[in-house]
């Protein structure tokens, strides 16, 4: 194990155990057996080295998790997301904490990866004509509901006592953005202009569209993308 990763496993392990979610660069150190220039060396200060456990934290739990393959349904996929991130954050309360901590002025590269998974399931969703309004907007409405709910569960955990609390706002979330799925799974041929707007958008391949020139395809990237968030109303 090279010098770095034992700083990060002794960080993550204090970490897991600290009741103010902080830790001390000196029992790092002391824990991972390196001197105090060994450990700024490698993360520059201590918000550097908080920055990185988190990071580690959260590529561990995802290296720990069943490979995530994509089904046939992408909005069970959407579920089986939310429950994976409240999950991480219930069995890592701390680290969680960090990861979205307004006082990390560099935020973990956690935050933007779990923000990442969550789109490029919406896009699929979108592509297949179960989204409701833009990826990203979709994207932005779900993960504000779901770090929320996270944080909820992590640092007041009595008023979030419920144990179907996750899963009822998780529901309510996603039905409000996705498009229900009739007989045989398949999506309605047409649910309107910002589902048959969100899906365009979607199946739109990368670069230019042909006959479009580049500037088209922005001006219509642009149409598409402002006419699936039209509205948000559940039918």
């Amino acid at each position: 194990m090279d010098v770095r990763t034992r700083i990060l496993h002794a960080a993550a392990e204090l970490l897991s155990h600290a009741p103010e979610a902080d830790i001390s660069t000196r029992a790092v150190c002391e824990a991972a057996r390196v001197g105090a220039p060994a450990l700024y060396r490698q993360f520059g200060d201590k918000e550097g080295l908080l920055t990185a456990v988190v990071d580690y934290g959260f590529e561990q739990y995802l290296a720990g998790r069943s490979p995530a393959c994509s089904s046939d349904d992408p909005v069970q996929d959407l579920k089986n997301g939310w429950d994976d991130h409240v999950g991480f954050a219930v069995d890592n309360p701390n680290h969680y904490r960090l990861m979205y901590s307004p006082g990390l002025s560099a935020p973990p590269g956690a935050a933007a990866e779990a923000h990442r998974l969550l789109l490029e399931i919406l896009e699929r969703c979108a592509a297949g004509g179960r989204l409701r309004t833009s990826p990203q907007t979709a994207a932005n409405m779900i993960m504000s509901a779901m770090a929320g709910v996270a944080l909820s569960l992590v640092s007041r955990p009595t008023i979030s006592a419920d144990t179907e609390f996750s899963g009822r706002v998780r529901d309510a979330v996603i039905e409000a953005v996705t498009v229900p799925a009739v007989a045989g799974g398949r999506a309605p041929a047409y649910g309107g202009t910002a589902v048959a707007a969100a899906t365009l958008g979607a199946l739109l391949p990368e670069g230019p569209v042909a006959p479009l020139t580049e500037a088209e395809t922005g001006l219509l990237r642009e149409w598409l993308g402002r006419l699936s968030d039209t509205s948000i109303t559940i039918a």
